[in-house]
């Protein structure tokens, strides 16, 4: 590999492909460096004033830093948090900067945030293919895990958080003493523990940490789900369902939790345009509850990219790639519509969006909201969702694969991006022979093209340059 530069993105719209590079460029300015003071690593990303490490913000920032062909750094916003952990396994969710202490409040004593280090960990796997840092952080991860049994699991087998636990600090959902993302959160961070220990060839620990995720998913689906509405419910101190429909139950499609009957169902609400399929997918509450706000106020109705994504992954895991990517284009043009607040020139990036139309989210209780280049959160749309879902790739360092997933063809695709010791270009265009794919790779990887309900195929790609006619295949 002689090159280290992002990856070009190709795509008919010019203005997708300049708001995916300026992403690139504002986040050279998100780099800090650690103290002697405050523990925290050498080079780490950050939002400039921010103050503290939040683990929420570092565990889905990895999932667009991954694709900088390692211009970047991905590991340190991780190992900020595992070079934190006590004796006990907790691993508080924000650190100050400049002590390097936990921050803990009235509102989460503990300071316990969402558990989904194993999901980034496994994601950074496949994209970077460093089986060996694996081995070194899942003691971490599994005395995580044990703190977060002892301390929040209760004799119902759900696991209770306050509701900042959620980061939906101002959600109307009443009296939730077991939230549903909460439960599903840590249901991920068993499953995706499997997972690791499948990569290590632990078939003991794979088995006991599947034996708990199936454990959990029993208990969510027989408690949380209500199968009248098609929804699934936070519970209250005597397990009874508090009917708020929030965005935090369709973390149950990211864990794998509902059949296909079930999904189904919970799906419609996010297609239904009067719920959660607004002009901008999706708000944190739906439409019709009578707490929700046009103009977001919060968790009570804006649009959060980092939920946005979580909503998108979910509906890959139940193959409807189709929705996820029609979703994924209606927020982009959401987000590049949205201008500088009193027409001011110049265009920017938000921490949160207005569900209904273009505009940033309002808060008027919160100061400074939503932070403008909020990239923590806004990358995950402009980079990681432009990847995946525009574009369509899902690729594997370790299994040297990348899959192509698109419901129609179109004038797009990638250049230079990173294969480990390999960079590869995939192009679409449309030609006189037909459509046509144009490949160039430095060493053999395979290559999927899955046009939804059309064809799909597995070729070997070898080193060099090639095309491909999708008629011919």
């Amino acid at each position: 590999m002689t090159k280290k530069e992002f990856p070009k993105i190709h795509f008919y719209d010019h203005d997708v492909v300049e708001i995916y590079t300026q992403t690139w460029h504002w986040m050279k300015d998100f780099w800090k460096a650690g103290t002697h003071r405050n523990g925290l690593c050498s080079k780490y990303f950050n939002f400039p004033t921010n103050g503290r490490i939040n683990q929420f913000e570092a565990i889905f920032s990895t999932f667009f830093l991954v694709y900088s062909n390692k211009v970047f750094p991905v590991h340190p916003v991780l190992d900020n948090f595992y070079a934190k952990q006590e004796t006990d396994g907790a691993i508080r969710g924000e650190y100050d900067e400049t002590t390097g202490k936990p921050i803990l409040s009235k509102k989460n004593p503990q300071g316990v945030l969402p558990p989904l280090f194993s999901w980034a960990e496994y994601n950074m796997y496949h994209k970077t293919g460093y089986k060996k840092r694996i081995k070194e952080i899942m003691p971490k991860l599994e005395k995580y895990y044990n703190w977060l049994e002892a301390n929040f699991k209760c004799q119902n087998g759900l696991y209770s958080v306050p509701l900042a636990a959620t980061t939906m600090e101002n959600s109307p959902r009443g009296d939730a003493h077991y939230p549903i993302d909460f439960n599903c959160q840590q249901a991920i961070n068993t499953l995706y523990m499997a997972h690791l220990s499948d990569i290590l060839n632990d078939k003991d620990k794979s088995y006991r940490y599947k034996r708990y995720y199936f454990s959990l998913k029993t208990r969510i689906n027989s408690l949380m789900w209500n199968n009248t509405d098609g929804y699934y419910y936070d519970l209250d101190k005597k397990d009874k369902q508090i009917k708020v429909k929030s965005i935090a139950s369709f973390w149950p499609l990211l864990a794998e939790i509902p059949t296909e009957e079930k999904a189904a169902k919970l799906i419609a609400h996010l297609a239904n345009p009067k719920q959660f399929g607004l002009e901008n997918p999706f708000p944190t509450l739906s439409a019709k509850d009578k707490n929700f706000e046009k103009t977001g106020y919060g968790y009570r109705g804006s649009v959060f990219p980092p939920f946005t994504y979580m909503v998108i992954k979910g509906l890959e895991k139940y193959n409807r790639h189709d929705l996820a990517r029609e979703c994924t284009i209606r927020h982009l043009y959401m987000v590049m519509d949205t201008k500088y607040p009193d027409n001011e020139k110049g265009e920017s990036l938000w921490e949160a969006y207005q569900p209904l139309q273009a505009g940033i989210a309002k808060w008027p209780k919160r100061e400074n909201f939503p932070r403008r280049r909020f990239l923590p959160y806004a990358a995950l749309s402009t980079v990681a969702l432009v990847i995946e879902n525009l574009v369509g790739l899902v690729i594997s360092l370790p299994r040297k694969t990348v899959d192509w997933i698109v419901p129609t063809l179109e004038i797009m695709g990638i250049e230079d991006l990173s294969l480990r010791r390999n960079l590869i270009t995939i192009l679409s265009n449309k030609s006189a022979r037909g459509w046509e794919i144009k490949l160039e790779s430095e060493k053999l990887y395979y290559f999927t093209i899955h046009i939804i309900g059309q064809k799909k195929k597995t070729l070997p790609i070898p080193s060099g340059k090639c095309s491909l006619l999708i008629e011919k295949i």
